[in-house]
């Protein structure tokens, strides 16, 4: 009996951490997050302390079952909508756009909806998760952030929001949106550095061999140009700007070639792409300067001089500009790994299938 009051005793020194996974498809999405607040209990329980995080992972939905893609199925020991007590830290993890518009997530809205900063210390997302905030009606006119590839969606559905997925995570009053999948990690560590300090979270960043402060912004990630482009003059465009990046290619330039007066041409692209010509060019340049980082060995100076900056400094300013990264530093990021590190001979690359069998 005594070490029952003892461990209910630890227990409500421990702030409660409720991860609802919305989704599968990304275990890390909740996995990580989660291993996050575990590691730290493992750190201050080396330390004699009994303060920490009590971890639940629930589901959203009644029979507490998540599928996922890795072969596996995640069987939780509790609902999200049976949690009536307060939670300190409420995360949601990933959503999926049409499984998550189903019936059987209704009950979830109509809990979620009721969790407040009266009820709840904090309230975040993971990735996706931001649209089931901004379902429930928790972040109407915040400052969030999504996955990257969501901007645009997560702004159009929801208006009242002001989306910026540049960062890795925001924080707005009590509400903490993370960006894309690995994010969450970044967002938790942020969590227990705030709950325990910095020397807490820096041990248990080294435990998980990651940065506290990663460096990088979601910029970095994604393209700056659509994948699949409309029909149009940036479709046509495309293709000639990158084989001639070492001309000018002013507007007047770029109009002789569609044989369209200069004024002409910049009304009907900024009409057709919300981009003036040369916005449209400097992304060009960039994403093959990317290209280039990623996959030679070609000196920052030749890169530049090949892809127009002229300059490396230029590139360099293009770069912190739209990127918040240097030319450099996105190379060690991005560049192939394996073979960099000296490790080609032990892990092939590019292997046969003699090889492999």
């Amino acid at each position: 009996m005594k070490s029952e009051i003892m461990d209910n005793a630890q227990a409500d020194q421990k702030k409660k951490v409720v991860i609802v996974a919305m989704s599968g498809r990304m275990m890390m999405d909740f996995v990580g997050p989660a291993d996050v607040f575990t590691t730290t209990n493992i750190y201050l329980g080396r330390r004699g302390l009994p303060v920490g995080y009590q971890v639940q992972i629930a589901a959203p939905t009644a029979d507490k079952c998540i599928a996922t893609n890795a072969g596996a199925d995640i069987l939780c020991h509790i609902r999200a909508i049976d949690i009536r007590s307060r939670i300190d830290t409420l995360i949601i993890s990933n959503y999926e756009s049409e499984d998550s518009e189903t019936i059987q997530f209704k009950p979830f809205y109509q809990w979620l909806s009721k969790r407040t900063d009266k009820n709840t210390r904090r309230i975040a997302s993971v990735c996706a998760g931001t649209f089931a905030l901004a379902k429930a009606g928790l972040i109407n006119n915040r400052k969030v952030t999504t996955h990257w590839t969501l901007n645009e969606i997560l702004q159009q559905s929801y208006p009242q929001l002001t989306v910026d997925t540049n960062p890795l995570y925001i924080k707005d009053g009590h509400i903490y949106t993370s960006g894309g999948v690995s994010s969450g990690i970044d967002l938790a560590l942020a969590m227990v550095e705030e709950d325990f300090g910095k020397d807490v979270a820096i041990q248990v960043a080294r435990e998980l061999v990651v940065h506290l402060y990663r460096p990088g912004y979601q910029s970095q990630f994604g393209s700056l140009l659509p994948s699949v482009e409309r029909p149009g003059l940036s479709q046509k465009l495309r293709k000639w700007v990158l084989d001639n990046l070492t001309e000018a290619l002013d507007v007047k330039s770029i109009a002789d070639h569609l044989n369209m007066s200069p004024r002409n041409f910049t009304r009907v692209f900024q009409k057709q792409t919300g981009t003036p010509p040369a916005k449209f060019v400097e992304k060009v340049r960039i994403e093959q300067a990317r290209k280039l980082l990623e996959d030679t060995d070609n000196t920052l100076e030749n890169i530049a001089e090949s892809c127009g900056f002229g300059a490396l400094s230029s590139m360099r300013r293009t770069f912190l500009r739209l990127l918040n990264t240097t030319p450099s530093d996105y190379r060690r990021a991005f560049r192939t790994t394996l073979k960099d590190l000296g490790l080609g001979e032990h892990y092939p690359i590019n292997m046969n299938h003699s090889e492999v069998d």
